[in-house]
């Protein structure tokens, strides 16, 4: 790796406990009810998508659009009628989403339910065309090891024409030729890519663990891509360090595995972060669970604060509008019946937020 260089970083969530106050910054956009909101995409027109993952208790969409603060079954009901015995054809666990530079609004399906083993035959990464609401191309992975991986986030370079995941499954980045189909998977297992086993994640002065003792711990996770394609920024969300690569590493298939590795920079101690994601003039804006708040590393390497309140439970995925705001889920992982010995905690309704963007 290169030679690190650290951003100063106040961790405000190892020196108090006290929650934040509420901020005319963060404006509610949409309430779910128990319906638990996780990737969130934004189209040029201001159209807004959010997924909902599979669980036992509150579940009947996977993706919807929503119209008028309502939920609407996306791209149809159909798609949306889980179905075990066809996953090809179905929503089975959506996950991420992403709205790309040519206004295609894409859909990864990890196909994971209540995070079981994964239905192989229903991974997918979709492609929608907006203006006629169809799905124009899926993507089925099939030359990964599937029934090892974990996708979880997804970024477009519709300039190469490649898609970029995160695998925390195996803690990798895999890199989809979006003309052949055909992928690679890059950085596994790197230090870059791993999570800390000694770190424990804390909120609110307590430690996430589940209901069988296990701390909460996930590999490589939040990502974002530069507006210019030039830059890929990665990290695990139990690190505290945020990572990033010239994309052009990531497209040499001539390079090593340890002459990837080595274009990896150390961007910045940022403390706990989930989702990810870079506006048009570079900044990178990170979720923070402890401190409740949205951060952003700025082109020169300046970490911010955007908003900060006690309303954001597990601030989780990241959408842009045209409209000069940030959209923002709040997912409240930490306060489900997994993390608190079967009791739930979650303080309901869930929500969809919004801010305004840094001038």
């Amino acid at each position: 790796m290169k030679t690190p260089l650290f951003v100063s970083f106040l961790f405000m969530s190892s020196l108090t406990h006290a929650q934040p106050a509420l901020s005319p910054k963060l404006e509610t956009v949409a309430e779910f009810g128990k319906h638990q909101p996780i990737g969130v995409g934004v189209s040029k027109e201001n159209r807004i998508f959010v997924t909902f993952p599979k669980n036992p208790d509150n579940y009947d969409y996977g993706l919807a659009e929503i119209v008028n603060g309502q939920r609407r079954p996306y791209p149809n009901e159909e798609w949306n009628k889980w179905d075990s015995l066809n996953p090809q054809n179905r929503f089975i666990n959506v996950q991420a989403l992403f709205v790309d530079q040519t206004n295609a609004l894409w859909v990864l399906d990890p196909s994971n339910p209540a995070e079981q083993p994964p239905l192989i035959q229903g991974i997918k990464l979709m492609k929608i065309n907006l203006a006629t609401n169809q799905v124009e191309k899926i993507y089925r992975f099939e030359d990964l090891p599937r029934e090892k991986t974990a996708l979880n986030d997804v970024r477009v370079d519709t300039r190469r024409q490649v898609a970029y995941l995160s695998d925390p499954g195996r803690a990798t980045i895999v890199v989809l030729d979006l003309n052949t189909g055909k992928s690679r998977s890059l950085l596994e297992g790197d230090k870059s890519t791993k999570a800390d086993p000694d770190f424990h994640l804390k909120i609110d002065g307590k430690e996430v663990r589940d209901n069988k003792g296990k701390y909460f711990s996930s590999n490589v996770n939040g990502i974002a891509l530069t507006d210019d394609f030039k830059y890929f920024y990665f990290r695990p969300i139990t690190q505290t360090k945020l990572f990033r690569i010239e994309t052009q590493y990531l497209n040499d298939p001539k390079l090593t595995p340890a002459e990837v590795a080595a274009h990896v920079e150390i961007m910045a101690e940022t403390g706990v972060s989930h989702g990810m994601y870079s506006d048009k003039v570079g900044n990178v804006y990170l979720t923070d669970s402890p401190a409740k708040a949205v951060r952003y590393l700025t082109p020169d390497r300046k970490l911010e604060t955007l908003v900060q309140d006690s309303r954001l439970l597990w601030p989780d995925s990241f959408g842009i509008g045209s409209d000069g705001y940030l959209y923002l889920t709040a997912a409240q992982i930490h306060r489900t019946k997994k993390y608190n010995n079967g009791e739930d905690k979650v303080d309901y309704p869930f929500r969809l937020y919004r801010m305004k963007l840094p001038k």
